[in-house]
């Protein structure tokens, strides 16, 4: 028999996510953290690197300090 003391347009309780969905929850928050951080990294050094001409190019390659013959 149902109380008259019991609300019923309260708020419903929720179950809480398993272990299974908290673990995923997780591993979806680092994956987008670690995303999100690499690609803020990597517009702050695009917009901070020293512009170049279109003609302009390094003097220095990958090889450049190996003496040539």
């Amino acid at each position: 028999m149902h109380s008259g003391f019991t609300s019923r347009s309260g708020i419903v309780l929720v179950r809480t996510p398993s272990y299974r969905q908290q673990r995923a929850r997780r591993r979806l928050l680092v994956i987008s953290a670690v995303l999100g951080l690499a690609l803020a990294s990597g517009l702050i050094g695009s917009l901070t690197a020293p512009r170049m001409d279109a003609h302009a190019h390094a003097s220095t390659g990958p090889f450049s300090y190996f003496p040539s013959e």
